[in-house]
């Protein structure tokens, strides 16, 4: 039997695994979502089944590849350095705190930041099983940033981060205080990004505020428009109704991952 590698692929390795001969030649993919492995040659088909046995869950079927999607064909011809789907939550704050020395970060507040959009960032891309993509840390003109965007069956929401570190927050109109604080203007600043977003996506996008561990949240019956959930209740984003079918995430996931797509927003 010949020995087959099997490695992820595409962002994080979550949704698919690809099978290559030792000469880094590949020839199958298992699609996670679709539950479908892709033969490129037939010869190989015991070894592959074989190879891809401790991966697979629940019914597979085997054949030849499909015909690409359009999205597909947008993912497949995207230049590495315009996708934005490698960024990790925060991706811009990483940047500015690599090498930092430590004794320059203990009154810094990026860093509790830093972990907030990770926190946030996580519960997002639970939402994975439930066929939503995510992108973090989008990037528009004029150094603003999207700080995610999820994309799902309930539509799209631009969700913006609020590091609260067990402090009380509270939503009055468009401003937010935590703790002692000054009131900040953060639900005005998560319409604004979702309103840059439906624009470069040419669909409806709704804003959210998502709240990284209040010790107390204050919320308003209509808090100016926005969703502000803790970032434990994320997860009820799956429960919303559906609006978009599958095919229709994935095309606007393919688009919103170019970085292109925002250069005019």
């Amino acid at each position: 039997m010949t020995a087959l590698r099997v490695t992820p692929a595409g962002p994080g390795g979550r949704h698919r695994l690809r099978v290559s001969l030792p000469d880094g030649r590949d020839i199958a993919w298992y699609d996670r979502d679709s539950g479908r492995i892709s033969l490129l040659s037939e010869a190989y088909e015991d070894e592959v089944v074989a190879a891809l046995a401790p991966y697979v869950t629940g019914e597979v079927s085997i054949g030849p590849p499909s015909v690409p999607t359009a999205s597909d064909l947008a993912r497949l011809s995207l230049h590495p350095d315009d996708d934005l789907a490698p960024n990790r939550p925060g991706e811009a704050l990483h940047a500015a705190l690599d090498g930092a020395p430590a004794r320059r970060l203990r009154k810094d507040p990026r860093p509790a930041e830093l972990a907030a959009h990770q926190r946030v960032g996580d519960a997002l891309d639970g939402l994975d099983a439930a066929g939503w993509r995510v992108l973090h840390c989008v990037p528009l003109p004029g150094g603003a940033r999207i700080d995610h965007l999820a994309i799902g069956p309930a539509g799209v929401f631009a969700v913006r981060t609020l590091a609260a570190r067990g402090r009380r927050v509270r939503i009055a109109g468009p401003y937010a205080a935590t703790g002692r604080g000054e009131p900040e203007p953060h639900l005005r600043w998560a319409r604004r990004a979702a309103d840059r977003a439906a624009h470069a996506l040419a669909t409806a996008v709704r804003p959210v505020l998502a709240v990284a561990d209040p010790g107390r949240l204050e919320v308003p019956p209509a808090p100016d428009g926005v969703r502000v959930l803790r970032d434990g209740e994320i997860p009820s984003l799956a429960r919303l109704g559906a609006v978009l079918k599958p095919v229709d995430v994935e095309a606007l996931y393919a688009t919103a991952r170019d970085r292109r797509t925002w250069l005019a927003v």
